[in-house]
């Protein structure tokens, strides 16, 4: 099992607010780590840091993707090592079809690893495998950009998107917010489909009913700006019984 992502004493800030106080993760590749805890603790700014979110300034601390300097990085040479944030609140981009932005996304990839563009058709027929994992229609490719879609629609894209991509480090934040519990199977048996050996994925969510099907290896508490507490499956029960007010 090899080292996919080593943060090491991250430390970030909004403006002058410190978020992130000390982060220290490591994730092998194969392995799913999911981070909970109460809202304002900087889950979410830590899925915006790993990504190169501008709105973040990283003050001290390492980041290591396969052994690489990840903060060096701009945003999209992040994207194209492998890194992929599915979004909370996916953002819709009219007058962009699902076809083109996805053949733009998958080919940018492919020319920065040294591999030629698809064809029109070997495209297309990756298109159809990935859709048919999230049980998403045909008339997916025609429409714009999350354009239209219902809450449950944009984040079945999201993780439609992830398989095109094929990334070696996946951020869920908070995919399952907003999701009825069909949509909630769907996309986190499509996730678990996508899972493989040289892959890894880091889940961030209130709740533990997305963790009955996407199963984690580690379960950490995040509190504060730090990662308080780490164990297996059994720690999200204890906090779904609980809650967090014993780390607030």
């Amino acid at each position: 099992m090899s080292e996919l992502l080593r943060i090491v004493d991250l430390h970030a800030s909004v403006g002058d607010k410190e978020i992130l106080k000390g982060v220290n993760l490591l994730v092998n590749e194969g392995e799913v780590h999911a981070i909970m805890g109460p809202n304002g603790a900087g889950k979410s700014t830590l899925t915006g840091v790993l990504t190169g979110n501008p709105a973040y300034t990283v003050t001290s601390g390492q980041v290591f993707l396969k052994g690489k300097d990840l903060l060096a990085m701009p945003p999209e040479q992040r994207a194209r090592e492998g890194v992929f944030l599915s979004f909370q609140y996916p953002v819709e981009i009219p007058g962009v079809s699902m076809t083109n932005f996805m053949k733009a996304a998958v080919n940018a990839k492919r020319a920065y690893e040294g591999l030629p563009a698809l064809t029109p058709t070997e495209f297309l027929k990756l298109m159809k495998e990935k859709r048919t994992l999230l049980d998403l229609p045909d008339k997916l490719k025609g429409r714009s950009v999350n354009e239209g879609f219902s809450g449950g629609e944009k984040k079945k894209n999201e993780i439609f998107q992830m398989a095109m991509l094929n990334p070696c480090l996946r951020l869920l934040d908070e995919t399952d917010s907003g999701l009825d519990i069909d949509a909630l199977r769907i996309v986190a048996e499509g996730v678990t489909k996508l899972k493989a050996a040289d892959n890894a994925t880091i889940v961030i969510t209130h709740y533990q009913r997305l963790l009955d099907y996407i199963v984690p290896d580690f379960v950490h508490v995040f509190a504060d700006g730090q990662i308080v507490k780490t164990g297996d499956k059994s720690l999200a029960l204890e906090l779904e019984a609980e809650g967090y007010a014993r780390y607030e």
